[in-house]
């Protein structure tokens, strides 16, 4: 798998509400209702993470909080599989 080009990242993120690049990955903050459903979303997207094998890092902060950040890291950067990945967490927060 490739890295994305710099444009490629760009023209993908306009898809993406919320979603920024942070050097070579990408991240979006969500804010639950309250602490058990942040819990519970965080173990939706473990979940997809794993039917896809291809895993975020996960940061709970605050009471409701979280923080997702994708990069594909063998391949050192950003590739199509970190928007896949974000395709599936963002259809989980609806």
């Amino acid at each position: 798998m490739s890295l994305l080009t710099q444009d490629e990242i760009s023209r993908n993120l306009e898809s993406f509400q919320g979603w920024i690049q942070e050097g070579n990955q990408i991240s979006k903050e969500f804010q639950l209702k309250n602490f058990a459903e942040a819990l519970s979303f965080v173990n939706k997207v473990g979940a997809e993470a794993e039917k896809i094998d291809h895993h975020p890092d996960i940061f709970i902060h605050s009471w409701n909080k979280v923080k997702i950040t994708i990069s594909t890291h063998s391949e050192g950067g950003i590739t199509v599989k970190d928007f896949q990945l974000a395709e599936k967490i963002e259809r989980l927060n609806l």
